[in-house]
């Protein structure tokens, strides 16, 4: 899937997407990660990345000095207006271009979007995060986590190690969406000499990693 067309997958589905929110056996790893990380950020000015509808960020905004909420799509952007109080701004930004306009922040959010992340790209997408922070700044990353059974099927791996899976969407279209499942060992990897102090949480259906950018 190229870049493009993960944009028009998310495009369509914008209507739709917080039914992931609603799958019952996920509701108590919810309700742990809402209340947790607005902790992580609180009286943080945060870049969220892939804001999407808005659903993180929602919480993120309670507690955070602010919050810019980004995504490359404006269908999912018009849902989070609604959605999230506080001092916010939403900006059209694609996440593999900041705009430096936008200036520097003290903290980065990003839930569900280092899963589409190409293998190839990882240490790309983190540096180029970096750069839109200050030193010290926490960045928080969230995903899901593969569970046999519950989650999409995997239908394949490409022989650059990316997995890919298969998402329908309710007007009956069929989506080929890249989505990995990094593991801890990944993720240190990730940050390897551009992050500091990485902490790995997980849960049945989620994963969080928190890591800080280098000091001065």
């Amino acid at each position: 899937m190229s870049d493009e067309a993960l944009r028009n997958y998310y495009r369509e589905r914008a209507a739709e997407y917080d039914e992931i929110y609603r799958r019952p056996e996920r509701q108590a790893g919810l309700r742990a990660l809402e209340a947790w990380i607005p902790q992580q950020l609180a009286g943080r000015h945060v870049l969220e990345i892939a804001a999407g509808t808005g659903y993180w960020s929602q919480f993120i905004a309670l507690q955070a000095a602010s919050i810019t909420l980004t995504d490359l799509n404006l269908e999912p952007l018009a849902i989070a207006r609604d959605r999230v109080q506080g001092r916010a701004v939403f900006v059209q930004a694609d996440a593999w271009a900041l705009p430096e306009a936008m200036g520097s922040f003290d903290a980065a959010f990003a839930g569900f979007w280092f899963s589409h992340v190409p293998l190839a790209r990882r240490r790309e997408f983190i540096a180029g995060l970096n750069a839109r922070l200050a030193p010290d700044s926490p960045v928080l990353l969230i995903d899901n986590r593969y569970v046999e059974g519950s989650s999409t099927p995997i239908a394949e791996r490409d022989d650059a190690g990316d997995c890919w899976q298969l998402r329908n969407l309710s007007d009956g279209s069929q989506h080929r969406v890249l989505k990995n499942f990094p593991d801890e060992t990944e993720l240190r990897e990730a940050i390897e000499g551009l992050g500091e102090a990485g902490v790995y949480r997980v849960s049945e259906h989620f994963w969080s990693f928190m890591y800080f950018t280098p000091g001065i």
